[in-house]
């Protein structure tokens, strides 16, 4: 059915422009105005066309998905919104209504699948948006979202937060969410700024562009309270915040207390709110002078708004109905329903309410969270209530067969249940309880019922390729040796270096069949494998993809070992490493606050450091080739100019300088803000100093010098590279600035292959019979350098292959060591001085 579409917008997706040069989005490498905004807008519109079709979205907190969804709302088209990072819940919706176009970014922009140029739905001419009532499941029944309840619901937002076009919020939650989709959609209708970030609050470089961007606001879910705690909110400096809103659940009262007073002191305002995806997001809002005194309630109706009690049969408190402009149009569960117009006026919120002299209301209960057992009417949510008032949390499911509950941390699973039974009336046979290290949360940070009453089905532990079981936890544990693993922990905030890298990563692959991109700043909690129900069956494949990086070190020591010893010769990989180095150097030393991140620098730096000068120490007692000065690492500035013997070790002498000199410059503060404000640019500039003595216009007094500063910069200018565009630009730098440097053109091309291969190719596939094989040499191949000067020249003579495979070996055998006594070494940091006795248990 075709219809015109230019009556039926979204005022605030529409009228963008109006806001001409005011930021409308920043985030770490990009900010656009609203002018620039409106373009992209009405570029992408005029691509989805004039005739009214359903779109589909996946959508991220990215510019491109921002982009598209405003496409599509000014167009007049009806979109099914979806997290990108859920492809199941995409096929299921794609099965169930049969989209037009799909929308997702990609390649630096907006991909459209146009699956059919025209419709083949009949779409109501009010229909705005579909969101899944189901968090990410993917279930066909969606909440019809009308434009009027888009516009009406982010008035009355704006309105009790007061939003203002200087207010800048930090996007904490998915974009699909109606609550992450409100924070949006507000902001918006005020010319207001969206800091675009898929950062999590537990990585440091969300905080530094907080800070940075001046953010104002950000929205958190009960779940990323927890989190804040972790990461020392309290204790940060975040001149800008002006307010925090909660939503998405009930918090406990003394958290809401918390929060309340520490916002009081530290000068921002704290927002307990209430609301449904049917209500479009929010209905009620808790003015921040009663959160202190009515820590429990849901606050007051949004402007516009009003609430009504009706009596419940049998229950003591009725349930709460909602009215207002942004009550949804209604229930889709087929392509059919999207033809039809509004079935409903007002909100059966089916929680159970009462309201407070004060005039505020308060949510008691669930009236759908209930099951009947043995005759029994079992009210879950009182199940919590009861384990919450003995300090345990919990989450409770149920069918009537049985309630399952999951309770939180070490607590005796068998005492809780008897205490269960016993305040809710259920033979103890009727009701599970399960001790988990954490509880299980959907993306939104909501409690995931499903999985808790998954738990009274034994699931298999995720299997690897070995055939054993391997967590997340387990393998950061083996390589970082640290015992104790946060739920919102990182590789890198767990001390992680590219060192420790290439074992974990391998690992990780093997044991989540894929290795996520920026797994390594990615908390653990979304690292873990769901558990499968079946088994998965896997094809046979005789390739393994390993990261770029690693594959580079493990066929350049070769080529360097092979070169010296004169197997055959391959110059250039060891300057392919000075890139992969400030590659690495990028991706795990610059995470975190400037005083930790400086200590973390230190201690990786020492990791090079102390092998190297220990391994030199013997070299020189055994031999005549090496002077004190190789021992200290600096050759490079006290040794003679002429190459000799007392050369052999400059590659990491040099990476030492460099290391060494850009830990001290970040050290200071201005140099630690403009790095986080312009994390390209930053190092661009100092390639931009390193090719100054490329070029020898400046000579900076050591040898080797100037082609590893260049080096080594551009090489961290790669690793801050995340668009098409900014690849482009670091790879013309090379292609630019690589000839002429030798004088000989093969070891140009292999330096500039290399380059172009860390900048384009995130993995390699490998051989599978040689991963393990560079695996491991990959994580020696610094080990390997140092030792193969010994080695070789004892078996050079004899057979070549036979010297260039000892020196490998002699390598890994030292690398091997060294992991011993630096594990040996941690342990004995890490165990308590007085350890605890045991206490005995009843």
């Amino acid at each position: 059915m075709t219809t015109q579409i230019d009556f039926m917008r979204v005022p605030f997706a529409a009228d963008l422009a109006s806001y001409g040069d005011r930021p409308a989005i920043l985030t770490d490498t990009l900010v656009l105005t609203y002018r620039e905004l409106a373009e992209r807008v009405d570029d992408l519109a005029v691509r989805l066309g004039t005739e009214r079709r359903l779109v589909a979205l996946t959508a991220g907190n990215d510019p491109d998905s921002l982009v598209a969804y405003l496409a599509a709302l000014a167009g007049g088209h009806p979109l099914i919104l979806l997290p990108e990072d859920k492809p199941a819940a995409l096929e299921s919706l794609l099965a169930a209504y049969d989209p037009d176009v799909v929308m997702r970014s990609g390649n630096g922009g907006t991909v459209l699948e146009e699956r059919r140029p025209g419709t083949r739905h009949e779409l109501h001419p009010d229909l705005a948006l579909l969101l899944s009532t189901s968090g990410s499941t993917g279930s066909p029944k969606l909440v019809r979202l009308s434009h009027a309840n888009l516009q009406a619901n982010a008035e009355s937002i704006a309105e009790y937060l007061n939003i203002g076009p200087d207010d800048r919020a930090a996007t904490t939650l998915p974009m699909s969410y109606c609550y992450g989709l409100s924070v949006i959609n507000s902001h918006l209708l005020r010319g207001a700024g969206l800091v675009l970030t898929g950062l999590s609050v537990v990585d440091p470089c969300f905080w530094d562009l907080f800070r940075q961007q001046g953010a104002t606001a950000f929205a958190a879910v009960p779940y990323t309270f927890e989190l804040l705690e972790r990461v020392g909110f309290a204790g940060m400096e975040l001149p800008d915040l002006r307010y925090v809103t909660q939503a998405g659940g009930r918090m406990a009262p003394e958290s809401v207390r918390h929060y309340a007073e520490l916002g009081r002191r530290n000068g921002w305002e704290f927002f307990v709110m209430y609301g449904q995806t049917e209500a479009t997001a929010r209905m009620a809002y808790l003015p921040p002078g009663l959160a202190a005194e009515l820590p429990g309630a849901v606050g007051i109706p949004v402007p516009g708004g009003s609430f009504r009690i009706d009596p419940v049969p049998g229950l003591e408190h009725g349930e709460l109905v909602y009215t207002g402009p942004n009550v949804m149009l209604g229930y889709a569960r087929s392509p059919a329903d999207l033809a039809a117009g509004r079935t409903v006026t007002e909100l059966r919120t089916g929680d159970l309410a009462r309201k407070h002299p004060a005039g505020v209301y308060e949510v008691v209960g669930r009236r759908g969270r209930f099951v009947k057992i043995v005759g029994l009417r079992v009210d879950l949510g009182q199940v919590e209530r009861l384990l919450a008032d003995l300090g345990v949390r919990a989450a409770s499911a149920g069918t009537d067969d049985g309630v399952v509950v999951a309770i939180e941390g070490d607590h005796d699973a068998q005492l809780l249940g008897k205490v269960l039974a016993q305040g809710v009336g259920l033979p103890r046979a009727a009701l599970e309880v399960h001790a988990v290290e954490r509880l299980p949360r959907l993306a939104t940070g909501k409690l995931d019922y499903q999985a808790v009453l998954a738990l009274s089905r034994p699931q298999p532990a995720p299997v690897t390729e070995a055939g054993g079981t391997d967590s997340v936890r387990k393998i950061f544990q083996d390589a970082l040796e640290c015992a104790d693993i946060a739920d919102g922990d990182t590789f890198v905030s767990l001390g992680g270096d590219s060192l420790s890298y290439v074992a974990a990563s391998v690992r990780l692959e093997q044991a989540l069949g894929h290795l996520p991109p920026d797994w390594h700043v990615t908390p653990v909690r979304d690292l873990e494998p769901r558990p499968h129900t079946e088994p998965v069956r896997k094809r046979r494949r005789y390739f393994a993809r390993l990261e770029t990086s690693i594959v580079l070190r493990a066929v350049a020591i070769v080529l360097i070992v092979s070169t010296h010893v004169g197997l055959f010769s391959w110059q250039g990989t060891a300057h392919v490493l000075m890139a992969v180095a400030g590659f690495n150097f990028a991706r795990f030393q610059l995470a975190g606050e400037r005083l930790p991140r400086l200590r973390r620098q230190l201690a990786s730096l020492a990791r090079i450091v102390v092998p190297s000068m220990a391994f030199i120490g013997v070299a020189y007692l055994i031999t005549d080739n090496y002077l004190p000065a190789n021992i200290l690492l600096l050759n490079a500035v006290l040794g003679p100019a002429a190459v000799t013997t007392q050369w052999h070790f400059w590659f990491i002498e040099i990476l030492v300088y460099l290391l060494l000199g850009m830990t001290a410059l970040l050290a200071f503060p201005w140099a630690d803000r403009t790095e986080r404000r312009f994390p390209l640019l930053f190092p661009l500039a100092l390639t931009g100093v390193g090719l100054l003595t490329r070029y020898e216009l400046v000579n900076p007094g050591v040898p080797h010098t100037a082609p590893a500063l260049w080096l080594f910069t551009l090489g961290w200018a790669i690793a801050r590279s995340r668009t098409v565009a900014q690849r482009c630009v670091v790879s013309a730098i090379a292609v630019l600035t690589v000839p002429g440097f030798f004088d000989n053109a093969n070891r140009e091309y292999t330096l500039l292959a290399g380059i172009l291969l860390l900048i384009w190719l995130p993995g390699i596939p490998v051989p599978k019979g040689l991963r393990r094989l560079t695996v491991v040499l990959a994580s020696a191949s610094l080990y390997a350098y140092l030792v193969h000067w010994l080695v070789f020249p004892l078996l050079a003579g004899i057979s070549p292959v036979l010297a260039v495979a000892a020196s490998l070996a002699a390598g890994i055998a030292y690398w091997a060591l060294c992991m011993r006594v630096v594990n040996a070494v941690t342990r004995r940091r890490t165990r308590p001085k007085n350890p605890a006795k045991p206490v005995p248990t009843t």
